[in-house]
């Protein structure tokens, strides 16, 4: 009997134990759902030699930053696979290598070549997708078009009922612009799987994307209690609630959620989570006028200080810099822009000369040099979106932007920046904005 993965591929496995564990642990895995991390194990403890499994337990510990356990598990697999793997199941673990290796560029080739061969294969078709996929993170200017794209090709592959490919292909759609047909996909994704923190990720985008905020913190509102402080989301939907209540000007709520959910003492989230969201929320409150409690932006830095030490990341860079531009390291935010710039000339840093830039507005914006922080930021401001992220959490850029050109006394260019910020998504606070310019 040949045993089939949750889309119909066949595996290496002779165990129906262990098939049915991978299936299990593989959605939980695609949902960012508690539990994963035990179902793998046990299709592997049901077949010590399923490589599958082992890779699979290898993304885990991957988007864990558990690097030195990601390796471990995903040799392990390359020497089963190498045994008694299919074509299939080679290329599939050879691609999570590369990956996991650090080798981006390459893990993104041989993950498109991939999908066109066996496009069902959604653990290697995700790596190229979300806010912190390959392609958000190869240094593209438009990764955004380019996962809608990569999500159209392979359409025809997957039902309408595909509670995955559902989620996903609306979030691209929603994140390239196309924000009615996204919401429309997302919600879809959403009620097909509730128990799925990307679909409510996703669906919450949706609704920032297309101006309802209000709609996006009720549904953050009803979810959340439902999903395990454990669930490594769980701080980053958190953070989506608490900018909402920031766009409504309720700052005393939106301190409230990130002192119990969004906090580095109070979350389980990935590292790469913890540093944005605590920087950005905490740039944001402080940027909009409002008094960041005594002690948050040092516990923020001192976090931030077990991570992202080695510059290159960018979209971790940019916000490493804000942290330490806060708290008045200004030679960290100097010598990270030294390496950065040294990675340009080099050839080495694919998001390219906007990363630094922001670096260096970010540490002019908290010297209160407004005018220097928009001279460094406007010739940039198109190339943002290669740091890669979401528009949400890019949009702390141009906020910065806004916010420097309306203090230096550039009323035109703010609102420019303010009506085609308020034609793309109707905002609260940009409302208010508007206002104050016009008076």
């Amino acid at each position: 009997m040949t045993h089939l993965d949750s889309r119909g591929l066949p595996l290496s496995t002779t165990s129906d134990l262990a098939a049915e564990h991978y299936r299990e642990g593989v959605d939980l895995l695609l949902s960012t759902w508690p539990g994963t991390a035990e179902a793998l194990e046990a299709a592997i403890a049901a077949d010590p030699d399923f490589a599958l499994a082992h890779a699979a337990r290898a993304r885990l510990h991957a988007i864990r930053t558990e690097l030195t356990e990601a390796k471990a598990r995903i040799a392990t697999a390359e020497e089963i696979v190498a045994r008694r793997g299919t074509e299939r199941e080679r290329s599939h673990v050879e691609v999570l290598s590369l990956a996991i290796n650090g080798q981006s560029a390459k893990a993104l080739q041989r993950a498109l070549a991939h999908a066109d061969s066996w496009p069902r294969d959604i653990l290697i078709l995700s790596l190229p997708l979300g806010a912190f996929g390959l392609l958000a993170f190869s240094g593209m200017a438009d990764h955004d078009q380019a996962r809608v794209d990569l999500c159209e090709r392979h359409a025809r592959h997957f039902s309408v009922d595909d509670w995955w490919f559902v989620t996903y292909r609306g979030w691209a759609h929603a994140e390239n612009g196309n924000v009615t047909l996204g919401r429309a996909l997302t919600q879809r994704g959403y009620d097909l799987r509730t128990n799925n923190a990307n679909a409510a990720h996703a669906l919450s985008h949706a609704m920032y994307e297309g101006g309802a905020g209000e709609d996006a913190e009720r549904l953050i509102a009803d979810w959340l209690p439902r999903y395990d402080r454990t669930g490594i989301l769980h701080g980053h939907i958190a953070w989506h609630a608490a900018l909402g209540a920031l766009e409504r000007d309720d700052p005393e709520r939106a301190l409230a959620i990130y002192a119990d959910c969004i906090q580095p003492s109070v979350t389980a989230g990935m590292p790469v989570n913890v540093v944005s969201d605590t920087a950005s929320f905490l740039w944001r409150l402080q940027a909009y006028g409002h008094t960041v409690p005594a002690g948050l932006w040092a516990a923020a830095a001192t976090y931030s200080g077990e991570y992202f030490q080695k510059a290159g990341f960018a979209f971790a860079d940019v916000h490493m810099a804000i942290i330490a531009a806060a708290v008045g390291d200004k030679a960290a935010v100097e010598q990270r822009v030294q390496v950065l710039t040294g990675l340009i000339d080099a050839g080495a840093l694919a998001a390219g000369p906007v990363v630094p830039a922001i670096c260096r507005a970010a540490l002019s914006f908290a010297d209160e040099d407004y005018a220097g922080c928009a001279r460094i930021l406007e010739p940039v401001a198109v190339d943002v979106a290669r740091i890669g992220g979401s528009g949400a959490q890019r949009e702390m850029i141009e906020d910065m932007l806004l916010l420097a050109l309306m203090r230096s006394g550039e009323a035109v260019k703010a609102r420019a920046l303010l009506d085609r910020r308020l034609h793309r998504r109707p905002s609260p606070r940009d409302t208010r904005w508007h206002g104050l310019l016009a008076a």
